[in-house]
């Protein structure tokens, strides 16, 4: 039997990872810039991350939701200290977009509404409505088109908002923390406050997607809270895991739940939580974002020496590197000349940094070195 060839590969296989480092069959190290699309957050093979997982699989490993789990008890109490959403109701699964697909369903449910306000540039995912308020219509199957209306708006566009929200019947607007797939655009801090300030005003509940922009990646457990906000939900999966998929929905206390509202087979497993509790231990325990917030000032100062560079986009350690010109080529000198893994978007001239958010200074300092050996 053959896979379905639906992933573009390089020719590389990791045999093995260990902090910010992978090592190939051969033995060769690469420099992981990219985390495998921003999952790896304490880094490959963190010593109290394998120890919880080791542990809770002699215990442990697997039973659904259909008897009580107190870690998944020790789970919410921990992520509400670590994401200042203290009220907030914790909802399990196993990914982003079934994340944000839920997300969806709860708004809908709570204000009996169905239209959604999304942005030009988003990625939510790719099953049924996420697709549906993902700003790519080449992803879709002609299954998935017009499930629900949406309204795309322009990111940082106030009078367009507004516009689109005036009817009254919005039942949520979604917009990521910081876009990622899309090219690290971001919305300002002062249109997330009008933003908020609009939704509860109509009646629409505000989703923020911080699947990749959450659980530290911006210096802030998550993007938004840089505009000093609350959002109804919030999603998150990436770095929640470390490598294990996981995913959850953070729910505004007065969205009431009933029997059979959501539902998930695998979310919320005991290894699950056993890998989310791991990553917010080290999150406690270490000083992961205070790094990020360095790391970052450090790799930006440092890549303004770099002539050919256009713009850096993002925040912390979830970065865009934009050219002039189409980046395919560029990425793959890295790779194979430098052996260090980046990451692309939607924007064709951009290259995408998402490292293990434990990457020292002198451990990323051989991108930018990368860079001026490929086009000096």
């Amino acid at each position: 039997m053959k896979l379905f060839d639906v992933y573009p590969r390089y020719n590389i296989t990791p045999a093995k990872a260990e902090g910010v480092y992978i090592y190939d069959a051969a033995g060769r190290q690469y420099l992981d810039l990219y985390g495998g699309h921003g999952v790896i957050s304490i880094g490959h093979g963190h010593p109290h991350y394998k120890e919880m997982l080791r542990q809770q699989l002699d215990d442990i490993g697997f039973y659904s939701n259909a008897v009580e789990m107190p870690m998944q008890e020790e789970l919410a109490e921990k992520l509400a200290k670590q994401s200042c959403y203290p009220d907030h109701k914790l909802f399990l699964c196993n990914s982003g977009a079934e994340a944000n697909e839920n997300a969806i369903k709860v708004a809908s449910f709570h204000t009996g509404k169905r239209k959604v306000v999304a942005f030009r540039g988003s990625f939510h995912g790719r099953t049924a409505a996420t697709l549906n308020v993902t700003d790519n219509p080449v992803l879709s199957a002609p299954i998935n088109l017009q499930n629900f209306e949406v309204d795309f708006v322009p990111l940082n566009d106030k009078a367009r908002l507004v516009e689109a929200l005036k009817s009254g019947d919005v039942c949520a607007v979604i917009v990521e923390g910081i876009q990622g797939v899309g090219g690290l655009d971001m919305p300002s801090e002062d249109f997330l406050r009008f933003v908020s300030q609009q939704a509860r005003m109509y009646d629409a509940l505000l989703i923020l997607d911080e699947i990749q922009s959450g659980y530290g990646r911006s210096g802030k457990f998550f993007a938004h809270q840089y505009a000093g906000i609350q959002a109804d939900i919030i999603t998150m999966a990436k770095g929640m895991g470390n490598g294990f998929p996981t995913g959850a929905v953070l729910i505004h206390p007065a969205i009431k739940a009933t029997y059979g509202m959501l539902g998930t087979t695998f979310g919320g497993n005991y290894l699950a939580c056993a890998a989310a509790i791991a990553v917010l231990d080290v999150f406690e325990w270490e000083p992961v974002m205070e790094n990020v917030k360095q790391v970052s000032d450090y790799l930006v100062d440092a890549l303004k020496s770099v002539p050919e560079i256009k713009s850096i986009k993002g925040k912390g350690l979830m970065l865009g590197v934009e050219f002039d010109f189409p980046i395919k080529k560029l990425r793959s000198q890295i790779l194979y000349d430098h052996r260090i893994f980046t990451g692309s978007s939607a924007n064709p001239n951009l290259l995408r940094i998402l490292p293990p958010l434990t990457v020292s200074c002198e451990q990323i300092a051989a991108f930018p070195k990368a860079l001026k050996s490929i086009l000096g």
